[in-house]
């Protein structure tokens, strides 16, 4: 069995536990503590390193994009999901109805909301940007508000970009 590794990242809208081996991310994910437990130690992987210093760039609105290894842990319909998510740019939001089309799965609208709330990889595999066809938030394993928050923080960097 693989070594895991845990590191927490304190992030403006909570703790984000950063978990991955040697060779990637397995999980990032909203922890309901509130300190940080875990600290940068000599023999943390520089995967969970790089991963803690893109999120606190993205934090800070330097970037958009991650590039860090990571894996995904689900099933083939779960995972061909989240690689429709990474489809949705920077500030942009999709819905459910739109990530089943690009699925080519037009009935599997319930099913999509179903794997997004699995994701493990909280912000790199852009859950928050999945919204109801109405265009209202819905459904974050973080809390809606962590979502509002995300989408407004994306759009903000963005306009400052133009």
């Amino acid at each position: 069995m693989t070594k895991k590794y845990k590191l927490d990242y304190e992030s403006p809208i909570g703790i984000l536990e950063i978990t991955g081996t040697h060779e990637a991310i397995c999980s990032i994910l909203f922890s309901e503590g509130n300190k940080k437990e875990n600290l940068l130690q000599v023999d943390t992987p520089v995967v969970i390193t790089e991963c803690y210093n893109q999120l606190d760039e993205y934090f800070k609105g330097y970037r958009q994009e991650f590039t860090f290894p990571y894996q995904f842990e689900g099933t083939d319909f779960q995972k061909t999901v989240w690689e429709a998510l990474k489809e949705i740019s920077y500030a942009e939001t999709g819905s459910y109805k739109d990530i089943a089309s690009s699925i080519r799965n037009e009935k599997a609208i319930r099913a999509v909301g179903s794997a997004n709330g699995k994701n493990k990889l909280s912000i790199v595999i852009p859950c928050h940007r999945v919204i109801g066809s109405n265009g209202k938030l819905t459904g974050y394993a973080g809390g809606l508000w962590r979502k509002e928050w995300l989408l407004k923080h994306e759009r903000s960097f963005k306009e400052g970009m133009n």
